[in-house]
């Protein structure tokens, strides 16, 4: 089913190193080797390594950066253009959302704990009495930090979207501006998921712990 001209045209595999990890650093901005091998899981941290060496300077620009909390400053990789690209940024937006477990940001769990400060798995293939969350646990992104999960699910056959319960991470409050905004987004999902109301379950915003 494909043509002899697309088969004949197969690249080298320096050729599909080259396109894995340039490809991976424009998506992710910036990147040691090692995540730009595990965002298409198509090369080897030691062929990333390699390509980052051949390409410093060029492709990719040396850069450091220090994660959430100060825990050090760590050597990598950025796209040549990500300056321009940060002052052109707008500011994040104030509302307040409920991310998909299989949002981009998620992916690499490392680099999300490094970045956001945020130890983060879905737990659907984790046995119920050994799940430190929940089954399917939304992280909820403000501004631009990680500032809890909720467990939520969709009771179709009662038209209720269900609040099971509300994490909060250390040192964020549940005030009445931010609990507005959650109610704002659980309409959203609501109608989304083509449901009628939002219910909380007893206990799931008590304290938000």
């Amino acid at each position: 089913m494909i043509p002899a001209a697309f088969r004949a045209a197969e690249p080298s595999q320096q050729a599909f190193v080259d396109w894995a990890c340039t490809s991976a650093l424009e998506r992710l901005g910036f990147a040691t080797p090692g995540e730009l091998a595990r965002f298409w899981g198509l090369v080897t941290p030691a062929e990333a390594s390699a390509w980052a060496v051949a390409n410093r300077g060029a492709a990719a620009l040396p850069a450091r950066l220090e994660g959430a909390g100060g825990n050090g400053a760590r050597q990598l990789l950025a796209r040549p253009d990500l300056p321009e690209l940060l002052r052109a940024l707008p500011p994040p937006p104030a509302r307040l959302r409920a991310l998909n477990p299989f949002d981009p940001l998620l992916r690499d769990r490392a680099r999300l704990a490094r970045l956001f400060g945020f130890d983060y798995r879905i737990e659907v293939f984790v046995p119920a009495q050994k799940r430190q969350w929940g089954y399917y646990v939304f992280p909820l992104l403000e501004r631009d930090r990680l500032i809890g999960r909720l467990d939520m699910k969709a009771a179709r056959a009662a038209g209720t979207l269900e609040v099971t319960r509300l994490w909060l991470e250390p040192g964020v409050r549940a005030s009445r501006g931010r609990l507005r905004r959650l109610e704002a987004e659980l309409e959203r999902v609501r109608r989304f998921a083509g449901l009628e109301r939002v219910r909380f379950g007893e206990g799931a915003l008590k304290d938000g712990r």
